[in-house]
């Protein structure tokens, strides 16, 4: 099974994802994609199987997942302070993977009925789910 991670900014959000993600996927494929070459570098340092930076790996690697994971940010086009181009917030929006998003209000969007969590619960719950997926 295809994993992909994506975010931009530090990457720090990603980094912690597969991070938590880590010894519950060890016989699937974590690929993380970054916005710029911090973000990759850091998801790489925290066990991505293999990295990839800019929007043509977004859109190439959205269509090829089985499970795509990131800041909620990632759907929307412009988020991130303008590091998701609207070509990746497609890509990702169309793909068929299992879409499993980390609510960040810092990206305009509010989710009516989502706890007020901390960032790390939210990012644990995130992994949670991955693991939930790939258990299937």
């Amino acid at each position: 099974m295809n994993i992909l991670v994506i975010d931009g900014q530090g990457g720090q959000i990603g980094a912690r994802l597969i991070s938590a993600l880590s010894s519950k996927t060890e016989t699937h494929t974590v690929i993380a994609v970054g916005t710029n070459s911090i973000a990759t570098q850091a998801m790489i340092k925290a066990g991505a199987d293999r990295g990839a930076t800019g929007e043509n790996p977004a859109v190439v690697l959205a269509a090829r997942a089985d499970i795509i994971a990131g800041p909620l940010g990632i759907i929307a086009a412009n988020a991130l302070l303008g590091e998701i181009t609207p070509k990746i917030a497609m890509a990702v929006s169309e793909s068929r993977a299992q879409k499993v998003l980390i609510p960040v209000s810092r990206c305009g969007i509010q989710i009516a009925g989502a706890s007020h969590q901390s960032m790390k619960e939210d990012i644990l719950d995130a992994a949670r789910i991955i693991t939930e997926l790939i258990s299937r």
